[in-house]
């Protein structure tokens, strides 16, 4: 358990550092949403997200 939380914890660190081709900078990105609903009223939600890579471009 302990190995395959350091290797998540690791993985993205390998990718920033361009071992696997061009280094790319990380995106955070973050939503925040209110909504109102008859049934119970005031309703919120967020919405984070991280992207590593060359998908980020």
């Amino acid at each position: 358990m302990k190995r395959l939380t350091l290797i998540c914890c690791l993985l993205p660190f390998l990718a920033a550092c361009g071992a696997d081709g061009e280094p790319t900078a990380p995106v955070l990105s973050g939503e925040v949403s209110l909504g109102y609903s008859s049934k119970s009223g005031v309703v919120s939600g967020t919405d984070l997200g991280l992207c590593l890579g060359p998908a980020c471009k």
